[in-house]
């Protein structure tokens, strides 16, 4: 049993089979979700036969810092941890005036299959439990000794590919008894898997949901997107205009824009048509070149145009600050890189 990822009450009910009182529970969620320890060694107000039996029985998940990258443009931090396993994922640490701000994945690798995401050139891994997620959080904030106010499901992996320990990482991030980070300042992004969406909508969390959008008609989103042969961009504003009606909270459309590919003055146009309708937000992204892959950013003239057109339509649109360019900032560059180190040696 991977204790970490155990909810108050579970926890409650686990110790309780363990024998001990409720206000054990207490201590050690407090211990693992707002202490952030290391080891239960650190827990020096459980007795020590229960420290000795829960290291036995349940051991801790705790991630390592295999590499650690600080850009020299912004400050921006980003890290490679390793897993139990010894799987890797990345997470990254950005400093804005509103706040910090952790991008944190959610499984190692992906299987989405985004022709300009570096996450997904070698499939997908396995799925993170919660505890693999949070600790990313928990980590960044140790090292960093600074606080984390606010979290962004946006790194390696598909989100809602992950369904079940996503949720229950929403529930224990936002939770009382943990770091209580506000559900307002949480975003979660999916590249469109439809009845996730609606799954989530039930839930009327508070968080924000980004939908990667990255085209604006069927044919051109396949290019970019294998989800898009199985679901269309109909379905998608259709399960976005749900979104909203549930929850109050406005969508946000993540836009990367690939030069030659999806920044033409038609694409702005339906781009506008499709945005019109929703409450949203449309985060234009300069895509962030992979060696990979031949596509190329947009250029800053191109840009500007793109947004200045949405603008003059009334839609709320802003130009995503780059963010770690000089340090491996796209998703999945680092941890690439680290794997081919591995098979090198």
């Amino acid at each position: 049993m991977d204790i970490k990822s155990l909810d108050f009450l579970q926890l409650k009910e686990t110790l309780a089979g363990l024998g001990e009182k409720p206000f054990r529970a207490a201590q050690l969620y407090d211990w693992m979700h707002v202490k952030l320890a290391d080891s239960y060694e650190e827990m020096t107000n459980l007795p020590a036969n229960l420290r000795k039996r829960l290291s036995e029985e349940y051991p801790l998940t705790v991630l390592k810092v295999e590499r650690e990258q600080t850009s020299r443009i912004d400050g921006t931090k980003k890290f490679l941890f390793e897993l139990p396993d010894g799987n890797f994922v990345e997470s990254v640490f950005m400093r804005y005036k509103h706040g910090n701000s952790v991008c944190i994945s959610s499984q190692v690798g992906c299987r989405m299959g985004c022709r300009f995401c570096a996450s997904t050139l070698d499939g997908l891994e396995r799925n993170l439990m919660p505890s693999e997620m949070l600790d990313q959080i928990y980590r960044i904030s140790k090292i960093t000794g600074e606080r984390v106010s606010n979290v962004v499901v946006m790194g390696t992996g598909e989100p809602m590919d992950n369904y079940e320990n996503l949720i229950a990482f929403l529930h224990m991030l936002t939770d009382e008894h943990g770091l209580h980070i506000s559900q307002r300042n949480v975003t979660v992004s999916t590249c469109g898997i439809v009845p996730k969406m609606y799954e989530l909508a039930e839930h009327k969390f508070q968080i924000t949901l980004a939908l990667s959008l990255h085209a604006t008609t069927n044919e051109k989103r396949k290019k970019l997107m294998p989800i898009a042969n199985r679901y269309t961009i109909e379905e998608l504003m259709k399960a976005c205009s749900n979104y909203f009606d549930k929850t109050g909270r406005r969508i946000t459309f993540e836009y990367s824009l690939v030069g030659g590919v999806n920044d033409t003055e038609q694409d702005a146009k339906e781009l506008i048509g499709l945005a019109r309708p929703l409450c949203c937000h449309v985060n234009l992204i300069p895509v962030n070149p992979i060696k990979e892959r031949d596509y190329v950013q947009s250029g800053r003239q191109q840009i500007d145009a793109f947004k200045n057109k949405l603008e003059k339509n009334g839609i709320n649109v802003t130009i995503r600050r780059e963010m770690g360019r000089d340090i491996d900032g796209a998703c999945g560059q680092l941890r690439r890189r680290r794997l081919g180190e591995g098979k090198k040696g």
